[in-house]
């Protein structure tokens, strides 16, 4: 593949990484808004919405060092899309078990984006962008990992507070 070619599939994925950060945003912020009886969950949630803010400013430093800049129709695209699911999810009397599925889902997914990025900087030499790339490939394998250990316990935490009669409210 040419070098060119490389530089711009790496563009184009350090801009869908930019738009996949904001929609994880936009799917986090809702969630974290409605939670009442999961403080854990709450705090994990503040943590990595803060973290997220910190990777969408490590990509925009990326790009700006290739003298690139993000897709604002991409983030705005995607930004809607994750609101209009966490906003389905608020319709369920499960709603904290779908969250959690969907949550643990999408860090999947930006694993996968992360490493596929990692593999297009090494084959372009992009060493610049890498470190960058490493630490929020870090921060969402460790998000996953918090939301695959403790799935156990918000589902029984769930069942607790619905026998009790707990509202639908998260």
């Amino acid at each position: 593949m040419a070098d060119n070619e490389i530089r711009d599939a790496f563009i184009v994925g350090l801009r869908n990484a930019h738009a996949m950060e904001n929609q994880a945003l936009s799917i986090m912020k809702p969630q974290l808004s409605r939670i009442e009886n999961y403080p854990e969950i709450a705090a994990k949630l503040e943590q990595h919405i803060r973290e997220t803010e910190g990777q969408i400013i490590r990509l925009e430093d990326v790009l700006e060092g290739l003298d690139e800049d993000h897709s604002t129709l991409k983030d705005m695209a995607l930004s809607f899309t994750g609101a209009m699911t966490a906003m389905g999810h608020t319709l369920a009397g499960d709603e904290i078990l779908k969250n959690s599925f969907a949550n643990f889902a999408f860090e999947n997914f930006e694993i996968a984006a992360y490493k596929s990025l990692l593999t297009v900087a090494d084959a372009g030499g992009f060493t610049a962008g890498k470190t960058a790339l490493q630490s929020n490939l870090e921060e969402e394998e460790a998000m996953a990992n918090w939301l695959n250990v403790n799935l156990a316990a918000v589902t029984q935490k769930f069942l607790l507070l619905r026998e009790g009669g707990a509202t639908a409210k998260i």
